[in-house]
C-alpha cells in the first residue's frame, strides 16, 4: 500500500525544500502541487487563450502532463499571476485534484506539497504536516533568495505579496489554506531546513511503525 505524506502552508514557509529532502531520503515521488496550476497557466497563455474562461482553463487542465512540470520555468512571476487567476476555479480545482490524487497513488509512496493536501486532496494520509513561519520570515527568505540569484528585490514589496497571498489563499471558498485537524504544526521561522527536517523524519517514522 502507498504511504502518502500530505504538506500543507503558505508561500515561502519552506514546504518545497522540505518535500523534496524527505521524498528524496525515503525514495518516494514528490509533486509540488501548486506546480500543476501554473503549468495549467501557462498552457492558456503559451496558446493565446483567455484566463477568465473556466471551461477552457478546465479543458486545459484535464489534459495536463504531471511529467512535464519545469520548476525553473513554471517559477516566473507572470506565470504565478496567471496561475492565481485559475486556481479559485473550482472546475479546474476539481480537474488538478483528480490529477493529484491519481499521483498520490504512486509505489512505494508520495509527498504531497501544496494548500490543501491534507484537507481536500488526501484527507487519508497517514502523515499531515503543516509548515508555517511569520510573514516577515518568509518575505525576508523570499527576498535573499531573489538577490542571492543576482536579482533586485524590494523587501516592503515581497512582504504586501505575501500577506496578500496569504489573505487569497486563507480566504477563497473552495478549499482555503488551513490546518487539517490531524496535522502536525511544524514553524520554521526559528527553524533550520534540517531542523524541520529531524523533526519530520521523527513524526514519518513513527507512522510508518504503526
Amino acid at each position: 500500500m502507498t504511504f502518502i505524506i500530505a504538506i500543507d502552508g503558505p508561500a515561502a514557509a519552506g514546504k518545497g525544500t522540505l518535500s523534496r529532502k524527505i521524498a528524496e531520503v525515503y525514495g518516494f515521488h514528490h509533486l509540488d502541487t501548486g506546480l500543476t496550476y501554473r503549468a495549467t497557466a501557462k498552457a492558456l497563455l503559451d496558446a493565446g487563450k483567455p484566463l477568465d474562461d473556466e471551461a477552457i482553463a478546465e479543458e486545459t487542465a484535464l489534459h495536463l502532463d504531471l511529467a512535464g512540470l519545469d520548476r525553473s520555468v513554471l517559477s516566473r512571476h507572470e506565470v504565478g499571476e496567471a496561475a492565481s487567476k485559475i486556481a479559485v476555479m473550482p472546475a479546474v480545482r476539481r480537474a488538478l485534484v483528480t490529477a493529484q490524487r491519481a499521483f498520490s497513488t504512486r509505489e512505494p509512496g508520495t509527498v504531497l506539497d501544496g494548500r490543501d493536501i491534507g484537507t481536500v486532496v488526501c484527507p487519508q494520509a497517514p502523515v499531515k504536516l503543516y509548515v508555517t513561519a511569520s510573514p516577515e520570515i518568509r518575505a525576508r527568505r523570499r527576498y535573499d533568495e531573489i538577490v542571492a540569484g543576482g536579482g533586485t528585490a524590494d523587501y516592503e514589496a515581497i512582504f504586501a505579496d505575501v500577506k496578500k497571498r496569504d489573505e487569497r489563499d486563507m480566504g477563497r471558498s473552495d478549499s482555503p489554506l488551513k490546518p487539517a485537524e490531524d496535522a502536525h504544526l511544524l514553524d520554521t521561522s526559528e527553524m533550520s531546513i534540517e531542523a524541520a527536517f529531524q523533526t519530520a523524519k521523527a513524526i514519518i517514522d513513527a507512522a510508518m511503525k504503526k
